[in-house]
């Protein structure tokens, strides 16, 4: 496992980075506490590798404190985030540090050390002097040992590797249960397997174990809320679509990437007004990043600061292959960068739907995450929600797939509440590659942990 970013020049072509891969299972609770952070010796740029960098020339102290505080030894006062359950990010005093948690793997047991990190990255806010960190609580945690996640997708793979059967004894009981949407039979699904079904809806780097609920409700909140439109969707606003295409991810577990990038692309539409309307690279982040796991899967709030730390190309300079191929793009290539990127509510376990709401009306589309059930593989039209029902043709592998949110509205028959929200299977399936899925709820966590990230539009 590496979790350096390596940046080569050969000949006219940018070699970037390795993939990390992190099992580590660390919570909220056990990132608070004092920390001491161990730094090697400052002043390199993004090329760093910190497997290699020595650490310990400067210490510097820093508490975390509820709900997202961070204080250093010299009295400054910034922010922190955990990220899902693998690492924590703290910004103060003008930089930015990132690391994972450290863990060990024997076997198919993964162990965590939730008091600690591996070497991670610190570099000012605007992207320079970069250095590498490790970071040790002063209140010791005992370590955790789990079955690995990963270990356990890796043994159910002979299973995942029979082909993908539709089930339309499973579509007519979906239809029969409920009335709320319709499922249907998509005959072109048949060329996947299972196991590229399982990387569609997010693969086994995107899982996160435990599901985080949304923030409590806020009597100020709902005011704000209240005041809100009834319906919004960035497909048409005053006659104007903002979004850009339907893409198709095929058999790779890049939903992340595709979730991200379509973010970065309708706000770049929605703050030029259309005079500015790029495809961007998907591959990229596949190929190239750092903090994710290539057709393994990923995280949109890494993909904010990966855009944010080393910025995207076009697609027109790294097509989508949907592999994870080797990182090469043309030097001559220009970037695109991100001023910020957040989870929607502040820091993680913040986010709410009325929160949401404001983002998006506000600021543009922004990237969810949900918990995919095999009910979801056949939706047609409708607005969502899981069945309960289980497809029993063939093993279930619950993931985290990550989307687009573009809108919000009420059914009046129904009487529902619903989300709109843009998928990457292509626009042959659900409503034109749309669907609409209930708000309000958290169904399937669609609530819990949305990102939203502010692209920085060419002059």
């Amino acid at each position: 496992m590496r979790v350096s970013t390596v940046l080569l020049c050969v000949l006219f072509l940018w070699v970037e980075g390795s993939l990390a891969d992190t099992p580590a299972n660390c919570t909220y609770e056990d990132l608070l506490g004092t920390w001491v952070l161990q730094l090697s010796k400052g002043g390199h740029d993004k090329t760093v590798n910190c497997s290699n960098e020595a650490t310990g020339v400067k210490m510097v102290t820093v508490t975390l404190e509820k709900l997202s505080v961070a204080r250093d030894d010299l009295g400054n006062t910034g922010f922190f985030t955990l990220i899902y359950n693998q690492g924590f990010e703290v910004t103060i005093n003008n930089y930015k540090w990132f690391g994972y948690f450290r863990y060990t793997e024997q076997g198919e047991n993964v162990t965590s050390y939730c008091d600690q990190t591996l070497p991670g990255w610190v570099h000012d806010v605007l992207g320079h002097n970069w250095a590498c960190f490790v970071a040790k609580r002063v209140e010791p945690i005992l370590p955790r040992t789990e079955v690995n996640p990963l270990q356990q997708h890796r043994l159910a793979r002979r299973l995942l590797q029979m082909q993908h059967k539709v089930n339309t004894d499973f579509i007519q009981t979906i239809n029969s249960a409920q009335s709320s949407w319709t499922a249907a039979y998509y005959p072109e699904h048949e060329k996947y397997s299972r196991k590229d079904w399982f990387y569609r809806a997010g693969g086994p780097a995107s899982r996160v174990p435990a599901r985080v609920r949304p923030a409590r409700w806020s009597a100020a909140g709902d005011k704000m809320a209240s005041a809100l439109p009834e319906h919004w969707d960035w497909r048409d606003v005053d006659g104007v679509n903002y979004l850009s295409p339907i893409r198709n991810q095929g058999s790779c577990g890049s939903c992340y990437s595709f979730a991200a990038m379509g973010m970065l692309e309708a706000r770049i539409r929605v703050l030029t007004n259309n005079s500015q309307t790029p495809i961007l690279s998907p591959q990229q982040v596949v190929s190239c990043s750092p903090y994710s796991q290539g057709c393994e899967g990923g995280f949109p709030y890494l993909m904010g600061k990966y855009v944010q730390d080393f910025g995207i190309v076009e697609e027109s300079c790294l097509p989508y292959v949907g592999d994870s191929t080797p990182c090469r793009i043309p030097r001559s290539c220009g970037r695109l960068y991100t001023a910020e990127y957040s989870y929607v509510g502040g820091f993680y376990g913040g986010c709410s739907e009325t929160a949401m709401m404001q983002e998006l009306v506000k600021n543009g589309p922004m990237a969810v995450s949900f918990e995919v059930y095999p009910d979801f593989s056949y939706y047609k039209e409708g607005i969502y929600h899981h069945t309960g029902l289980l497809d029993a043709t063939g093993p279930f592998e619950l993931t985290n797939h990550a989307v687009l949110l573009v809108g919000y509205g009420r059914c009046p028959k129904c009487g529902q509440n619903y989300w709109v929200v843009k998928n990457s299977w292509g626009d042959g399936w659900g409503e034109k590659g749309f669907f609409r899925i209930r708000r309000g709820s958290d169904e399937c966590a669609i609530e819990s942990i949305a990102v939203a990230a502010t692209p920085i539009p060419s002059l």
